[in-house]
């Protein structure tokens, strides 16, 4: 029996970090891509299709990649999903915002693809008691964020 290839939503107002990204999920991870270039499509797809995991922008227009990690992880259809922000900000505030947001893994723009691939197999790995546990830990000690990246 084959087993499908993990899905994946890259939720990107920029439709050529949308392409890149895509490309090397397909070429290195050989996941299967779904893309949205604003986070009420990301969301949309994410109801419709229950993608394995997001890659989420931060700076998007209407709904910011923090909105959308909030609303995916107040929505118990998608609450369990692991997610990633991918993006430009980078200052330690972005990134303490896109933790305690929910997101599982905060990296920075550029990221070499097999950074990328790499990342998503160790998130992908994560149960939700591990999630749970390691968002308890920024919570008790917000330093911890940086200490764990």
């Amino acid at each position: 029996m084959t087993q499908l290839p993990a899905s994946i939503i890259v939720i990107d107002d920029d439709p050529y970090v949308r392409d890149v990204v895509a490309a090397a999920l397909r070429l290195y991870g050989k996941y299967q891509v779904y893309e949205a270039s604003d986070g009420d499509e990301g969301l949309s797809l994410c109801i419709d299709h229950a993608p394995d995991l997001a890659i989420v922008d931060v700076s998007m227009p209407q709904m910011n990649g923090y909105q959308v990690v909030r609303a995916l992880r107040g929505d118990p259809a998608t609450s369990h999903m692991p997610i990633i922000m991918l993006t430009a900000r980078t200052m330690p505030r972005d990134r303490m915002t896109g933790l305690y947001s929910g997101a599982d893994l905060y990296l920075e723009k550029p990221v070499r693809p097999l950074q990328l691939i790499e990342a998503i197999a160790q998130v992908l790995r994560r149960s939700a008691a591990d999630r749970l546990v390691t968002m308890r830990a920024y919570v008790d000690d917000p330093l911890s964020i940086e200490e764990s990246l």
